[in-house]
């Protein structure tokens, strides 16, 4: 690679790309005086190439060719912004065959094909940069790989997903419902227009898979992580949960257990409102990291966003450029899939607080029935909340806080429960995370 005139080439010219090429352009000078190199966009490569964008081009840069990318010997870096897991993959492994050492913002594909990708890489001497895939612009990947190297790291907790935790805070900040938050997100552009991966958890999860491979060194995937959305809380829970002392966010979280397994979870998650996690707010993101020896860190930031984004794209380029990114990636030794699979430990049999909230009948002995399948299934209630019944009704909302038990448990329990027709609709299920103080 010539070490002062390094040739880059986007394929994938949406909201990233431009802002890649943006900092390409009016940063070029900046980026020249700290690395000894001249970054030259030398071609962008997008099925459309036609519709205005919010950054001027030359003409004579754009292409629909992938191949105006792929085949020129003189492109060093390719910088593949394309969605998706079948043709972003047939891309990437067409730059990485043919040399060319790639900057990937693509969290689903290297959740999915990581392993695969990174075996193509191997084989033809270049490298796979993805510090854009998690977290957007907080610097996450490489404060894992160098900063926290020294480290064991067991606990992983996690707010990923900007949309989701926007939809949150404007719940528990204004009372909004779900559905007039999630129309207001996409209007602001904090949602897409199918906001699906994000409320449901999948992006979240996607991220997740990364992050705890490269803290657990191994080969995780997106199947590996239990996930579950936002699309069924309601305002009532994020009221009777802040009354007992709890935000809720979409949380991550990845944990080696002491047997040697390992968990990896999405899921709405109350925790304790004076953490610092709990008062990120609107479309930041943030993670908190336990290692053994620096104790408790967190990164916080904004996770998602044209510049943020960019940004850590062209970090990565940047980290191509002067040579830490392949040396890296060559060191990066995960454990393999097949041994990495039997480690994957079924979350519903791990040991958790809950918050359940169920409409009791209100009439004499309901909560000692329900007390008493909790009881017989080995629960422990530790907290209760009962609003008063509005006049002229038949239920009444119950909340309890269990200590820790499983959720298998817990299932178990509101069958037997749901089976004594004392209770109205379905309960509500959310887990409480305890995080843990840092011992130093």
């Amino acid at each position: 690679m010539n070490e002062k005139r390094i040739r880059i080439g986007i394929a994938g010219f949406g909201t990233v790309g431009c802002g890649v090429a943006k900092i390409l352009f009016d940063q070029k000078e900046t980026i020249q005086q700290k690395t000894g190199a001249n970054l030259e966009l030398a071609k962008i490569v997008d099925l459309d190439i036609t519709t205005p964008r919010s950054v001027d081009v030359p003409e004579e840069l754009l292409s629909t060719d992938i191949d105006d990318i792929a085949c020129d010997e003189s492109i060093d870096i390719a910088v593949v912004l394309v969605g998706g897991t079948t043709a972003a993959k047939d891309i990437q492994i067409k730059m990485l065959q043919s040399g060319k050492n790639v900057v990937t913002a693509n969290k689903a594909l290297l959740a999915k094909h990581g392993a695969e990708l990174f075996s193509v890489a191997r084989e033809n001497n270049v490298c796979i940069a993805f510090e854009a895939s998690c977290a957007g612009g907080i610097p996450i990947i490489s404060a894992i790989r160098t900063g926290l190297a020294a480290n064991d790291i067991e606990r992983i907790y996690g707010i990923l997903n900007g949309t989701s935790n926007y939809i949150l805070t404007c719940m528990e900040q204004n009372g909004d419902d779900f559905p007039d938050v999630l129309e207001r997100a996409q209007e602001l552009g904090y949602a897409e227009a199918d906001p699906t991966l994000d409320i449901n958890g999948g992006d979240c999860g996607h991220k997740l898979a990364i992050i705890a491979s490269l803290c657990f060194g191994c080969e995780f995937e997106f199947a590996d992580v239990t996930y579950e959305g936002i699309e069924k809380i309601a305002i009532t829970d994020i009221e009777c949960g802040r009354e007992m002392g709890y935000s809720l966010k979409l949380l991550g979280v990845a944990e080696k257990q002491p047997c040697g397994e390992y968990t990896l979870q999405v899921s709405p998650s109350f925790v304790a409102s004076d953490e610092i996690i709990a008062q990120v707010p609107g479309p930041f993101n943030a993670v908190s990291l336990f290692g053994n020896c620096v104790g408790h860190t967190m990164y916080y930031g904004r996770g998602a966003g044209m510049m943020p984004t960019a940004s850590a794209v062209t970090a990565d380029i940047i980290e191509i450029v002067s040579g830490n990114s392949k040396q890296l990636f060559d060191n990066l030794k995960l454990k393999p899939r097949e041994e990495t699979k039997p480690l994957v430990a079924d979350i519903k049999d791990q040991q958790k607080r809950f918050y359940i909230r169920i409409q009791a009948k209100d009439e004499p002995g309901v909560l000692a029935k329900m007390s008493s399948a909790l009881g017989e299934n080995g629960i422990s209630i530790r907290g209760a909340l009962q609003q008063e019944a509005p006049a002229q009704k038949n239920y009444v909302t119950v909340v309890i806080t269990t200590h820790k038990t499983s959720r298998n448990m817990i299932d178990d329990a509101l069958k037997k429960i749901d089976e004594m027709n004392i209770i109205a609709g379905e309960p509500v299920c959310i887990q409480i995370v305890e995080i843990p103080g840092d011992e130093g």
